[in-house]
């Protein structure tokens, strides 16, 4: 964190920074066999002629950076935390599976995003809260910048293909917050360089509200393959702005 990925330069006062295979399940349901060892998840012989669901996208790739061992000692074990939550690599990110459709999701936190100045504590500040949903997490609170640039990213693999995928930066202005007149940008750079990117104003959310603001949407396709790329910023208005509040990016199904 706190290293910028623009190279865009700004004259204000303050200056820009430099800056085992997965087993994947077949599409297709399939007959679980009294001989199967698929991980513990059929093991009652008499269940043997029942069709097994088609598992999570990649999901086993996934729970490799789970911070909790997942129990898998049956299938409704496994889709039962799947379906609940589960939270990577020291609870910088949430994973988790949506029941309609068996759709991967992510929730990356403020601690796995790239915040320009975000180690300087005169400009941010990173701390814990406790929230009703995910318990202890990291949040972003902006305490005064010229030069606001949010960054994060997520691999295409790692999504359910052929769904149409929504990212939205989830964030709350508290009732002290100033410097909202210009609009911010919002960018969505894809894996083959297509670009989406809009403004937003601020000023107009409510106040002390976690809102979503919506970056971009996009299909996730094997022919299109790598990062997706998604950025919040502004720092060509010269304006200082405080009181911003980043609680993450979510990578939903688009509703």
């Amino acid at each position: 964190m706190g290293t910028s990925w623009s190279n865009e330069a700004n004259d204000t006062s303050q200056q820009s920074p430099t800056q085992a295979k997965p087993l994947t399940p077949k599409n297709d349901a399939k007959l679980v066999h009294s001989n199967s060892n698929n991980n513990n998840l059929h093991n009652k012989p008499n269940e043997a002629t029942k069709l097994l669901p088609k598992l999570p996208h990649n999901f086993e790739a996934i729970i490799k950076d789970s911070d909790r061992a997942i129990d898998k000692s049956s299938i409704e074990q496994l889709y039962q935390q799947l379906h609940a939550g589960v939270y990577l690599n020291g609870k910088k990110k949430k994973y988790w599976v949506e029941k309609k459709g068996n759709i991967n999701c992510f929730m990356m936190f403020a601690n796995d995003l790239s915040i320009t100045w975000a180690d300087n504590t005169n400009y941010w500040n990173l701390h814990n809260v406790e929230t009703s949903e995910d318990g202890n997490i990291t949040i972003a609170q902006l305490k005064n910048v010229c030069w606001l640039e949010v960054h994060g990213k997520i691999n295409t693999t790692k999504l359910s293909p052929g769904i149409t995928y929504q990212v939205s930066y989830i964030i709350k202005l508290e009732n002290t917050s100033y410097g909202w007149e210009v609009p911010i940008k919002l960018r969505l750079t894809l894996p083959n360089g297509t670009k989406q990117e809009h403004q937003e104003c601020l000023k107009e959310k409510p106040k002390e509200e976690w809102v979503p603001i919506r970056v971009g949407e996009f299909v996730a396709s094997s022919e299109n393959v790598g990062d997706v790329q998604f950025s919040l910023f502004e720092y060509e208005g010269g304006n200082w702005k405080k009181g911003l509040v980043i609680k993450g990016a979510n990578i939903e199904p688009k509703i």
